[in-house]
Parts: structure tokens; C-alpha cells; sequence
């Protein structure tokens, strides 16, 4: 009597497993919720990084202010002059560009005052250690490329001048071509339409199209070829492209140059304005439009769309 109790006790104490449909079936729906959840995840981490991107771009657009309130002008979009003699020339050194010297507005004024050298060329020994340090401000989330990159000599592209830190974040020279720069006789200035340029020294009142219509300074993908904050490194493969940008095609256009503007956001890139507000140019922007806004003073009609 105790055994057959206790096998009806048993034969009732039995759960029933899943067959092999149920368990395909649930797995199928496992895998569904999966992939309709994935873009939502992706967006919002894309989204997080776009306003970190937006937050760099802020806290760029308040050095440059604070700078023009102390210097009475933007800083130059790169030095170059030719040595010895010290007339301006466009591939000569120190190379410094306008990112370095927005450092000690950045909260980074130990790189600009114990590992900067400015006296000294970039590619100097004394400035070995400032040229690969990476300055996380001039850095977007979603870039993924390396925080330092090999860069070339313009002379023999076999021969590397070093590595040198990266920047997604560079000057707008305007719509001129920067490569006509290349090759200019010593005394020469490289000048642009845009706001920095050459040992330039824009004031505000100068950005005569006006601060919210002007772009000042645009992103730059590693994919398109290293950008760096240091400015245009002497001797280096396509050195002033290395720190400016112009508006000579649309954001990310496929196919486009180094000197071109670009991001890895979709849709496309995000710019810091003249009057520290920052917006996204999207890849569909008229062609006339966007180069009319990246000049300070072309007396174009043009808004930021």
C-alpha cells in the first residue's frame, strides 16, 4: 500500500518538459525581440555620443570667446614662417595651430605650459612629448580611430615624420582650396575667406555675414585621413588640411578629399557657429548655402538651414 502511494505520488509530481517546437518557437522570439531591440540601443548610445560630440564643440566655441576676450582677436589658424628670417611662409615653422593655443582656456594649461614649447618647431625633440598627447576635448565618441596616427612626410609619403596626436575637430578656412597654399614663396600669406587662416587674427566684428550664420569649426572623421590639434606639422604630407577643413563638398560626400568635413554620425556633421551655438549640417545641405556659411564675410543671404 506504501509503494503504490508512493507511486502515484511520483507519477503526479512530474513536470512536463518543453518539446522540441515550443523550444525553437521561443527562441525564435527570443532572437526577434532581440533585433527590433538592437537599432534602439544602437540609436541611443549614437544619441549619447552626439551630445558628447555637441558638448565638445560647446566647450571649444567658449575657449575661442574667452581667448578673443583676452587677445582682442581668434587665435591664427597656423603659424608658419620661414627660419632663419621670420617672413610668413605657409609650410614653415613653428606650425602651432589654433587648437594648441586654445589649451590654456580648456582646463589644459599643464600640456600648454610643461610640454609645449612654442618657440619651437612641432616636429622639435623638446616638443616630442605634446605631439602625441591626446587632448580627449578634441576627440568625438563616435570616432572610433586611434588617438594617435603616423603621419607622412610630404616629400617622401615612405617616410613617416611620426606620430602625432588626433583631432576630430578642425578650423574652417572657407571655400578656397588649401592645396594652392602649398608651394608659396616666403612673404606670402595663405589667406582664406573662412575664419582662420594663415597667421590669421579674426575679430568677431570681422565675421560680417554674422556669429550665427558663420561656421567656425567642423568635425573631421579619422577615416578620411588623420586630423590633428597640434596644427600644420613642417614637412608633413598635406600639413594645412591637417588642422583645416573647407566647404568644397557637401559633409561626408562619398568620394571626397582630407580637406573635406565629415563625421561618423548619421546624417551628418556637427559644427560649432561663430556665436557658440552648435548645429548639425546635414549631408543634404544646398552646396551654395554651405559654402556661404563658411565664409566670415561674402555678403551672401545665407542661414543656417
Amino acid at each position: 500500500m506504501i509503494r503504490q502511494d508512493l507511486h502515484v505520488l511520483r507519477r503526479h509530481g512530474r513536470r512536463a518538459g518543453f518539446t522540441l517546437v515550443e523550444l525553437l518557437v521561443v527562441i525564435a522570439i527570443i532572437g526577434v525581440l532581440i533585433a527590433l531591440l538592437l537599432p534602439a540601443v544602437q540609436a541611443a548610445r549614437e544619441a549619447a555620443r552626439r551630445t558628447s560630440c555637441f558638448n565638445n564643440l560647446k566647450q571649444t566655441g567658449i575657449a575661442l570667446h574667452n581667448y578673443h576676450d583676452t587677445f582682442g582677436a581668434l587665435p591664427p589658424g597656423w603659424i608658419g614662417q620661414e627660419t632663419p628670417g621670420g617672413r610668413p611662409l605657409a609650410e614653415g615653422e613653428p606650425g602651432w595651430g589654433w587648437a594648441s593655443m586654445l589649451l590654456p582656456f580648456m582646463e589644459e594649461t599643464n600640456v600648454s605650459q610643461r610640454l609645449i614649447d612654442f618657440h619651437y618647431s612641432i616636429t622639435d625633440p623638446v616638443n616630442d612629448a605634446a605631439r602625441v598627447f591626446p587632448i580627449p576635448t578634441f576627440r568625438c565618441r563616435s570616432d572610433t580611430g586611434p588617438p594617435t596616427f603616423l603621419l607622412p612626410s610630404e616629400a617622401d609619403p615612405a617616410t613617416p615624420i611620426g606620430h602625432v596626436a588626433t583631432s576630430n575637430y578642425i578650423g574652417v578656412f572657407g571655400t578656397l582650396e588649401l592645396e594652392d597654399c602649398e608651394g608659396l614663396s616666403a612673404g606670402m600669406l595663405c589667406l582664406g575667406d573662412g575664419i582662420f587662416y594663415h597667421h590669421s587674427g579674426t575679430r568677431l566684428a570681422d565675421i560680417l555675414d554674422g556669429l550665427s550664420n558663420t561656421l567656425m569649426v567642423g568635425e573631421r572623421s579619422y577615416r578620411r585621413g588623420g586630423s590633428t590639434w597640434l596644427g600644420a606639422v613642417p614637412e608633413a604630407e598635406e600639413s594645412l588640411a591637417r588642422a583645416l577643413g573647407i566647404a568644397d563638398h557637401a559633409p561626408n560626400a562619398a568620394g571626397g578629399h582630407l580637406d573635406d568635413f565629415s563625421s561618423e554620425h548619421p546624417a551628418g556633421t556637427n559644427f560649432l557657429l561663430g556665436d557658440g551655438s552648435v548645429r548639425l549640417i546635414t549631408e543634404t545641405i544646398d552646396l551654395e548655402v554651405y559654402r556661404a556659411l563658411a565664409t566670415r564675410a561674402g555678403g551672401e543671404p545665407a542661414q543656417v538651414p
